[in-house]
């Protein structure tokens, strides 16, 4: 895409119709994209809309020629490209990638509570040098209150409890041990606690969140970096946003030292952690989740 907001050529003659999919940069679907076909004098000759999975197939046959297709949806910005159709009648346009109006944006503002149903908080450790060992918290809850603006990005807030006893490698001896006084320590310390204290916009849909990490009793700073990924309208009534988020973690500094050197210096365990979070927040303060 260059700088005009258009895209170039695409497209090339297959079967009879029009099929493209249409995405976000992240690779989402745009349920709500439509598709609008002129030929050269300016003339509408189709519009299509995508279906859930942000294809859209329409198998009415065109006649050979050039056009416009345009690709539209609600807080997005329009794409126009060319298409050539030869005798097939048909347009395979491909994948569309729409870029949020904006720039930088947020959900819409005020509280928005975290469905744990439909997020997931994970962490990898590296092992032996070679692997990684994946592990999740499988009981947590969270909510987000969203500034009215971007700019108030401080205004923004976000807190979040995990039971640390919850954390599942698929190991039941491996999971004892990380809930033992030489990792979590679950016994003195049931939670592991995130608040933020800021959000720092680092690009289109990109942040750093900027919070404090309580864990084992021990407080110390911890950024994500955040990718927004849209918000839209759930089956149950609702309105959800999506958000995917990384960071990573010192054990030491959160008094995890415990370590085995198995051969030529190699430590059993890696000492940083990475952290990734898929979540999905629901608009409004949710009880029972």
């Amino acid at each position: 895409m260059g700088p005009t907001g258009q895209a170039g050529p695409i497209g090339r003659a297959g079967r009879a119709g029009l099929t493209a999919r249409i995405r976000t940069r992240d690779g989402w679907a745009v349920s709500h994209a439509v598709v609008t076909v002129t030929d050269m004098t300016g003339t509408q000759v189709l519009r299509a809309e995508a279906d859930a999975e942000g294809v859209v197939h329409d198998p009415a046959p065109l006649a050979p020629g050039a056009y416009t297709v345009i690709v539209t949806a609600v807080g997005y910005t329009p794409m126009a490209s060319s298409v050539l159709v030869t005798a097939t009648g048909g347009a395979e346009v491909g994948t569309v990638t729409l870029t949020r109006l904006g720039g930088t944006e947020l959900p819409p503002p005020g509280p928005w509570t975290v469905d744990p149903a439909h997020s997931s908080v994970a962490a990898v450790a590296q092992y032996l040098g070679i692997s990684s060992v994946h592990g999740r918290f499988t009981d947590f809850s969270a909510s987000v209150e969203i500034a009215p603006t971007p700019d108030e990005g401080t205004k923004s807030r976000v807190e979040a409890v995990i039971r640390a006893a919850s954390i599942d490698t698929g190991n039941a001896t491996r999971d004892q041990h990380l809930r033992s006084p030489d990792f979590l320590d679950v016994e003195r310390h049931p939670e592991i606690t995130y608040v933020s204290t800021g959000l720092t916009p680092v690009g289109p849909d990109r942040w750093t969140v900027h919070g404090e990490l309580g864990m084992r009793g021990v407080v110390r700073p911890v950024d994500l970096d955040l990718a927004y990924l849209g918000t839209g309208a759930d089956p149950w009534g609702g309105t959800r946003a999506a958000f995917r988020a990384t960071a990573e973690l010192r054990r030491e500094d959160f008094a995890m030292n415990y370590n085995q050197v198995v051969q030529a210096g190699i430590a059993a365990i890696g000492t940083t952690l990475r952290v990734e979070l898929d979540v999905q927040g629901v608009q409004g303060v949710q009880g029972g989740t």
